[in-house]
């Protein structure tokens, strides 16, 4: 899971460098990437997927990600999956959280149009980057349908995944993007693996993995020491926090 590849403050952007050597790690490890279809076949147990398997996904939809990003991810014959808010298209970023003073741009629709031709799957982000627990179901509705017929309309290709924005979805959100989407992808610290919850897929937070050597050991099997320890910690962050 990846947000900014740039060298913006904050967890969720990653230096360039940085980002090179995790991705550069993945290939020498033996990792392939698959295609959301056949990720969410190996989910729910109808598709076997051979060797080391992954996906890569980004979330927000930054301009970085064609500019810094994808260039990498080529030259390693990897592909990934991009989530973004189909109505901050071409804008900066202005939601909860935002660090104002330095707002990242997000990429435009050609740039979306493109990369989907050369191979990069999106899906949705919501429209307007908001907290689906706070919304109406009229207006719940509106952000899970619109942004994947918006994603649909520009890319001309299906559009089957969603991640809701700050990973933020409750039973009622899950089965409104279950009408719409084959699978939804959540901020749960964890391996996925067959039978997890479709529409609550855990992912790997890549800012806990800066140190490559340590990348490098958790995906050769000798970091389940350092990535307990992390999800434990992160997990008394969130109880304490009410989340």
């Amino acid at each position: 899971m990846y947000h900014s590849i740039s060298n913006s403050s904050g967890p969720t952007s990653i230096p360039v460098e940085t980002f090179r050597a995790q991705i550069k790690t993945l290939r020498e490890c033996g990792y392939r990437t698959v295609s959301l279809a056949d990720f969410t076949a190996w989910l729910s147990a109808e598709k076997r997927l051979e060797g080391r398997s992954v996906v890569i996904t980004f979330d927000d939809g930054f301009a970085d990600f064609a500019d810094s990003a994808f260039p990498i991810l080529r030259d390693h014959n990897f592909t990934a999956a991009v989530f973004v808010p189909s109505g901050k298209i071409g804008q900066a970023e202005d939601w909860e959280g935002t660090n104002t003073a330095e707002a990242r741009r997000l990429m435009n629709w050609a740039q979306v149009a493109d990369l989907a031709s050369q191979g990069i799957e999106f899906g949705g982000h919501s429209v307007s980057h908001t907290d689906l627990t706070r919304l109406s179901m009229t207006d719940l509705h509106h952000e899970v349908r619109r942004c994947r017929d918006e994603l649909e309309q520009h890319t001309a290709r299906p559009v089957i995944a969603f991640a809701p924005p700050f990973g933020r979805a409750h039973i009622r959100e899950r089965e409104e993007i279950r009408k719409w989407f084959a699978v939804s992808f959540g901020t749960q610290l964890e391996r996925a693996r067959p039978g997890c919850d479709q529409f609550d897929v855990p992912r790997i937070e890549m800012h806990y993995f800066r140190d490559v050597k340590r990348w490098r050991d958790f995906l050769q099997g000798r970091g389940a020491v350092y990535f307990t320890a992390r999800r434990a910690l992160r997990g008394l962050k969130q109880a304490i926090a009410g989340v």
